[in-house]
């Protein structure tokens, strides 16, 4: 990992936020994400599923969180399993997690090895009547590829078909929902790289560059600020690429009295930032530009004074459109 090391407080006390949630006699497991392959030995880099990140901490591939708060073995109420790490693979590898790293990471106390997994699992089965399965419920959620996660649920379900399968996600939803300070801090970190970024980005635009150099810019900034690189596909659109909602080739020249529309965002140990703006390639703006630029910020000052405790996200959406279906009136668009 590039960032420092995160206070393990803060997944302590999103444990016991979760647990708090459970229902007697239930145990919960959250499996790390796999590492994807491409081609041959070729793989994607890897990204931690953000759950069991959220839970301990724990930011590497075959990592798996047992929480079972009612197990008669006090061992067994907070467990990770890690694969076993040697100096072989520190060798061709780099450096995993030991038993004592994974407990600074986590403050979780009992770390097992995987090869230990299904014994434990099982002690721990036969006392529990219900598992909580940790399933991708996002509303927007790509299915299609099966994940570790998923070939462990089948497997469960197999095995164990008598227990009562309850859903972590609306807990999880809940709970990530409300940040904790720790959280904010790592993300306005995200944010502030994000922002060193576009600084640089200011000084270097100008008639003749290419999109994919002003990427090549910003990933240079992010990973000199101690971070892996973009939160999400950067979106670097001149002139009327800017017109397609989700433009991500970035592979064109930009021309003078073009406006370049960036979708750009850092992310800082696994939290992500997500900024859009827009930039004039000669770096002063036509008068129309200028028009439909403060016509946008216009409608973003106006909302921002909507987002007030008590106020109904229907309602908001619907007080924003008026905001926007103003502007675009008088900008003669409709």
């Amino acid at each position: 990992m590039k960032y420092d090391r995160i206070d393990s407080n803060l997944f302590i006390e999103n444990r016991k936020k979760f647990i708090k949630e459970m229902t007697t006699s239930s145990v919960a497991v959250f499996n790390s994400n796999d590492i994807f392959p491409i081609s041959a030995d070729s793989t994607m880099p890897f990204q931690q599923h953000r759950d069991i990140f959220y839970l301990s901490g724990v930011d590497q591939e075959e990592s798996i969180l047992v929480l079972a708060p009612n197990a008669s073995n006090p061992a067994h109420r907070e467990m990770l399993f890690l694969r076993e790490t040697n100096e072989h693979i520190a060798v061709w590898e780099g450096e995993k997690l030991t038993k004592k790293a994974a407990f600074e990471v986590s403050g979780i106390k009992n770390v097992y090895w995987l090869d230990q997994f299904d014994t434990i699992f099982n002690t721990v089965m036969a006392e529990s009547n219900a598992i909580y399965f940790n399933t991708n419920e996002h509303l927007r959620a790509d299915t299609t590829v099966e994940t570790r996660e998923d070939r462990f649920i089948k497997a469960t379900k197999n095995k164990y078909p008598a227990h009562q399968v309850l859903k972590s996600a609306p807990i999880m939803h809940r709970l990530r929902s409300v940040k904790h300070s720790i959280e904010i801090e790592l993300m306005q970190k995200a944010c502030n790289i994000t922002k060193a970024g576009i600084d640089r980005l200011l000084k270097f635009i100008k008639p003749g560059v290419w999109e994919y150099e002003i990427e090549a810019e910003l990933i240079h900034e992010f990973l000199r600020n101690r971070s892996k690189g973009f939160a999400y596909t950067p979106i670097v659109a001149s002139g009327p690429n800017a017109c397609v909602l989700h433009y991500i080739q970035n592979n064109q020249q930009c021309k003078d009295g073009d406006v370049i529309l960036l979708d750009v965002g850092a992310e800082y140990a696994n939290y992500a930032s997500d900024l859009t703006r827009c930039i004039p390639v000669s770096g002063r703006f036509t008068d129309r530009q200028k028009s439909v630029y403060n016509a946008v910020l216009n409608v973003k000052k106006e909302a921002e004074k909507m987002l007030v405790p008590g106020t109904l996200l229907g309602e908001y959406h619907k007080e924003v459109g008026k905001l926007m279906e103003s502007e675009l009136l008088g900008l003669g668009l409709i």
